[in-house]
């Protein structure tokens, strides 16, 4: 529990099955206020908050009157179009009561995989945590495809938590726990309270969705586990059909816990050691005192540039002499860096015709 109390960067997964009732389509409203002021505590205490909420297909739906059963891709990127709109009101509607301001980020696969989206999308959620705002994060399904999906909001949630440097990813399940085998089919199921490995017998073990209304089952799950894991970020899966799920994880409610291998910070670090550089910055006196001292590499104590590369591709950072001080992703590309070494963090703007990122490597993105 004192791992789950000292969290200071948490995301908390909830999926339709939880948020919608399955019978009329309507929203829980009841049970999202409880999660609501379970929010406001863990901020009280000095948490940042982001959810990762799916629902705006199943609220769409009922909107548009769409029958059950399956929809088609183009009915399910519909539903969602409007559901969208009815989640991020219902969380607006439930949290700003207490003062939380909410804000809506739609994500795809793609703003994984291509890097520059990524670091765009790290930044802005960086910001708006920084800003003390909640963000909503959903996948995209009103422009995704199969090609370009995650699939299944555990997968996303997990993906969120390594983007932001998360200290805990809470899965709210239809079940609480992993165990060995299926509960509801297998009476001999022991349930795992601690995973410090994800196992080929684990994985084997792991069943498929449990409700019509979620997509995710265990498998996605342990797949979430082994990326927040190998983030630095531990992770809890626990049954979150209650008034207030994460009140009920504090007061010791059963639950699986996922232990990282390390915190946020060192595997980060880690990930930035084992990459290959793709290009060389050479710094002077004044900056390398600066590095040694925890501060970013700023454009005025860069000399000299070689190599090509892109924003967010690591460069490496040396002495005039050659000799590799540091690692670090850049905030610019090769060409546009060239131009603004040796200058003025406030000439960035007029130089290059925005205002860029101050540091060439921001020291969060630097391992020495």
């Amino acid at each position: 529990m004192a791992a789950i109390e000292n969290a200071k960067r948490i995301v908390i997964k909830i999926g339709s099955a939880l948020l919608v009732d399955a019978q009329s389509g309507r929203l829980r409203l009841e049970w999202l206020q409880g999660l609501a002021a379970d929010i406001t505590a863990l901020r009280d205490a000095g948490g940042d908050v982001v959810l990762v909420s799916s629902g705006s297909i199943a609220l769409g739906r009922r909107v548009l009157k769409l029958g059950a059963g399956e929809l088609s891709l183009e009915q399910s990127q519909a539903a969602a179009a409007v559901g969208q709109i009815k989640l991020a009101q219902a969380y607006e509607n439930v949290l700003s009561p207490d003062g939380h301001t909410t804000a809506q980020i739609l994500l795809t696969l793609e703003d994984s995989a291509d890097r520059r989206r990524y670091l765009n999308s790290r930044r802005t959620m960086a910001a708006l945590l920084d800003l003390g705002v909640v963000p909503i994060v959903n996948e995209n399904d009103t422009v995704a495809t199969d090609e370009i999906r995650y699939g299944d909001n555990d997968r996303l949630a997990a993906q969120v938590a390594t983007m932001i440097g998360a200290d805990l990813l809470v899965l709210l399940s239809d079940i609480d726990g992993l165990y060995t085998g299926n509960p509801r089919i297998d009476p001999d199921a022991r349930h795992i309270p601690v995973i410090d490995e994800i196992t080929p017998a684990l994985e084997a073990a792991a069943g498929d969705a449990g409700t019509s209304a979620s997509k995710g089952g265990m498998k996605t799950k342990l797949m979430a586990a082994k990326s927040a894991m190998s983030a630095g970020c531990a992770m809890v899966i626990i049954e979150g059909d209650c008034p207030r799920p994460i009140t009920a994880l504090k007061n010791g409610a059963t639950h699986s816990w996922f232990t990282p291998r390390s915190n946020p910070r060192d595997a980060r670090k880690n990930w930035i050691s084992g990459m290959k550089p793709k290009g060389t910055l050479v710094v002077d006196a004044g900056a390398i005192s600066a590095l040694q001292s925890g501060k970013s590499l700023l454009p005025v104590g860069v000399r000299k540039i070689t190599g090509a590369f892109t924003r967010g591709e690591l460069v490496s950072i040396c002495d005039s002499e050659g000799r590799e001080l540091a690692k670090g992703l850049s905030n610019y590309k090769a060409s546009e860096a060239a131009k603004i070494i040796g200058r003025q963090t406030g000439e960035i703007k007029e130089i290059l015709g925005y205002a860029g990122h101050g540091a060439v490597v921001h020291r969060d993105d630097l391992v020495l």
